[in-house]
């Protein structure tokens, strides 16, 4: 499963809404290679399912996620940060074996 926090789910509600998508578009979280660690994480708003997607719903928010993906994020936890030192969104996975300085790039 991949989990929302309320903050990010709050941030990411704002962002569909400021960018003009409606209720129909998902959050589609996966992964492509590169990176200081070798995996990156990617996001964006999506309306067409594909086959294969694994459809998770946390706080409101259907989260999707293609099935290569997920082998790399289940139990990830997708945050917002927004303080002084606030980096923005932030993955949290349990998976990652190594992570990179910026906190974008992963390896397992």
């Amino acid at each position: 499963m991949i989990t929302v926090t309320e903050k990010a789910k709050d941030k990411l509600f704002a962002i569909r809404k400021d960018e003009g998508y409606d209720e129909n578009y998902f959050l589609r979280v996966g992964i492509v290679g590169g990176g200081c660690s070798g995996l990156s994480y990617k996001f964006n708003f999506d309306n067409e399912m594909k086959q294969g997607d694994q459809i998770f719903d946390d706080k409101d928010l259907q989260v999707v996620v293609d099935m290569k993906s997920f082998l790399y994020l289940a139990g990830t936890e997708l945050d917002f940060s927004d303080g002084l030192n606030g980096k923005g969104f932030e993955f949290h996975n349990p998976n990652a074996t190594r992570t990179c300085g910026c906190g974008e790039s992963f390896a397992v």
